[in-house]
């Protein structure tokens, strides 16, 4: 694989390293094979042994499998990747394709809700994607059953993008295994996972902040004040991105979730001009996030007192790294030093909304 890809890859499926530290290696050692050279002095900083490094060989079988499948890999630091997404702190390092990459250059919008959803949110989250996709905007949904199913039947002819929780080829649920075909034929199929990885439980959020992070805005369908559905929700208004609600009665469980993002200020969609309405203005070839993705400095060296000032104000609370910050009085640079030491380590925790933990 050319330009150090393979390098790259090698680094993403390392232990330990998720999509910050990926970036933050990268800032700081400039390429993958630098920054898998540098593991090991960094775990031991961060008081830990040195982190499994992929092996070679696996990295190749992975590669293999993904060309056998007809897919290709789109990495953070290729001129195709989308712009919004990598806007997001957490965004993937490599994104796996099957499909039309063409979409990702027109506007998008997510259209999620419940998985046990009535047939009436069904039928109006097909058509409100019907009308985004003839109105040239591209709908991101997670081919769950439900709503997720409605939105991409309604934008498949149109331009429709399925982000998975699994490996590219598997199907989930088994039933959505013919639409989820057609979307990678017809539309865009994503996947963050090698391929034959299931799709567990600690995989549907990260898939969830990818269809966030796609799109201009999310619009919720009915889902419960608990669901998977308000996490996609709360990530691009955290993003930045228009949070949109269809409202629902009091009186059925599944549209509380949906009402409460409208009393929290999402915007009330009735059809699906309140959605052109929203997204229209932007165009997301107009975002160009750095080469990289990572948008602070690289990370400094730290001394050991910084490190104790550090480790000291961690525990197994999550706390914003905001926070630490402030009460360390380190440079931020610095800071970030050492927690990526500590991941490196196994020592740390990252959580959503930038917070950290010990492990």
């Amino acid at each position: 694989m050319p330009d150090g890809r393979e390098a790259r890859l090698r680094l993403l499926r390392s232990a330990n390293i998720g999509p910050v530290t990926y970036r933050q290696l990268i800032a700081r050692f400039g390429t993958a094979e630098a920054a898998l050279d540098a593991l090991p002095m960094l775990a031991a900083r961060g008081g830990g042994r040195a982190p499994v490094i992929a092996d070679a060989g696996a990295v190749r079988r992975e590669i293999a499998a993904v060309e056998r499948l007809g897919a290709r890999y789109l990495f953070l630091e290729d001129d195709g990747y989308p712009p919004l997404l990598a806007e997001l702190d957490s965004a993937p390092p490599a994104l796996i394709l099957r499909g039309r990459p063409e979409l990702l250059d027109r506007p998008a919008v997510a259209i999620v809700g419940a998985r046990n959803a009535s047939a009436a949110a069904c039928r109006f989250a097909r058509q409100i994607a019907l009308g985004l996709a003839e109105a040239a905007v591209t709908v991101v949904s997670g081919l769950a059953r439900g709503i997720d199913t409605a939105a991409h039947v309604g934008s498949l002819a149109g331009g429709t993008v399925g982000v998975i929780a699994s490996g590219i080829d598997i199907a989930f649920p088994p039933e959505n295994g013919e639409l989820q075909e057609r979307v990678a034929r017809e539309g865009l199929l994503l996947a963050e996972q090698p391929p034959g990885t299931e799709p567990l439980a600690r995989f549907f959020p990260s898939r969830n902040r990818i269809i966030a992070g796609l799109a201009l805005g999310t619009v919720v369908v009915e889902a419960a004040p608990r669901s998977g559905s308000l996490i996609t929700a709360r990530i691009a208004g955290e993003a930045g991105r228009d949070v949109m609600a269809v409202p629902g009665s009091p009186l059925d469980p599944r549209a509380q979730g949906c009402n409460l993002l409208i009393r929290e200020g999402a915007t009330l969609v009735q059809g699906v001009d309140d959605i052109l309405e929203m997204v229209r203005p932007i165009d997301p070839r107009a975002v160009r996030a750095p080469a990289s993705g990572w948008q602070g400095p690289p990370p400094e060296d730290a001394s050991d007192a910084d490190r104790r000032a550090v480790t000291g104000l961690l525990g197994p609370v999550a706390v914003s790294v905001d926070e630490l910050i402030r009460q360390s009085g380190l440079a931020p640079a610095v800071v970030q030093t050492v927690l990526l030491e500590l991941e490196l380590a196994g020592r740390l925790e990252r959580h959503a909304g930038g917070r950290v933990s010990l492990a």
